[in-house]
């Protein structure tokens, strides 16, 4: 594949810094970035990165918030765009819930202004970064394939649904090249200390309780699939490489791929792995998870059956990839503040 020109938005973020560091060490891409730096971006998550510094010739950087357009003064410096992932989005569930209206309308605008601006600058791809909630919950056995039901839970994964029902309109309607990635829960190093895997640290570092969301009806801990934020970047730039986009009116909807970590677990077995790694016991409570969470879901979980057809394999296993964020982290103890 000749070099390319990718536009990263939300590049401050967890996962788009991350994916930044992927791109950087595993093509010869050019890398435009957009960051607010008034939501979650975070420029340290980009200005202590070995791989940012080492190729930072390659990337170009750009502040705007995207709930506005982009202007044609920013098209001009950004020029030509080979491929968009579009990261940015607020991502916090209990944000979402506590104040919902101008989270939603957040993610919605970002998915508008990008959508346009794809509209008239004609990208090759557009990856429209999605989660597995939009699907709502499953039983714990149960993995809702590519295009299930569209049954969201809670604000969060209402306004992810959203920004794909746009995303679709536009690739029917305009042709934007849309591909659409459903992730299951992703943690890493540089994550804010308000999700699930720092926060455990964080609590068990200080002595705290840790409270583990279990299934109102059965009383049994919930559970997630897993995976390392470089592993979901992997997966990304794989679908980028591998996939062909797809086109209307020859089928009746774009291409969608689920992002699955290696295997289900429940959320006090990855708290207790945080625990043996850090060489502590785990002090835990179960707590009603919709108590805590209204909306909140149980099981979550999707079937990667898709992704692995076309020959994938995550590069990391879940234990390795726990280990070193762990590690990491209490390395870098200002993360979990």
């Amino acid at each position: 594949m000749s070099s390319k020109r990718i536009l990263l938005t939300g590049i401050g973020g967890f996962i788009g810094s991350h994916c930044l560091s992927h791109l950087l060490v595993n093509t010869d891409w050019e890398i435009v970035g957009i960051d607010s730096w008034r939501h979650k971006g975070i420029s340290e998550r980009l200005t202590h990165n070995e791989h940012f510094l080492k190729h930072i010739k390659r990337v170009n950087i750009y502040t705007h918030d995207l709930i506005a357009p982009i202007s044609s003064v920013l098209k001009s410096k950004i020029g030509k765009v080979d491929y968009i992932i579009n990261f940015a989005s607020e991502s916090h569930v209990d944000r979402s819930i506590t104040n919902p209206v101008p989270f939603v309308k957040n993610n919605v605008d970002i998915a508008l202004n990008m959508l346009e601006y794809a509209r008239e600058i004609n990208p090759e791809k557009f990856v429209q970064i999605s989660t597995d909630e939009v699907y709502g919950a499953t039983d714990g056995k149960y993995t809702h394939p590519e295009w299930s039901a569209i049954l969201p839970s809670n604000p969060y994964s209402a306004s992810k649904a959203c920004q794909e029902a746009i995303a679709i309109s536009y690739w029917r309607t305009y042709g934007v090249p849309v591909m659409i990635t459903n992730i299951m829960n992703t943690a890493g190093e540089y994550q804010s200390s308000e999700k699930y895997v720092p926060m455990v640290i964080k609590k068990i570092l200080n002595g705290e309780k840790v409270q583990v969301h279990a299934d109102p009806k059965s009383g049994e801990p919930g559970s997630r699939f897993w995976l390392h934020a470089r592993n979901t970047s992997d997966a990304i730039l794989f679908i980028l490489k591998n996939v062909d986009v797809k086109k209307f009116p020859e089928v009746d909807r774009p291409e969608r791929f689920n992002i699955v970590g290696e295997k289900q677990i429940s959320n006090l077995e990855i708290a207790k792995m945080i625990a043996d790694v850090m060489g502590k016991d785990l002090d835990y409570e179960l707590v009603d998870a919709h108590s805590s969470r209204p909306g909140h879901d149980p099981h979550y979980g999707l079937c990667g059956k898709k992704l692995e057809s076309y020959g994938y394999k995550f590069p990391v296993n879940l234990h390795s990839s726990l280990e070193k964020m762990v590690k990491w982290t209490l390395n870098n103890k200002e993360w979990l503040e």
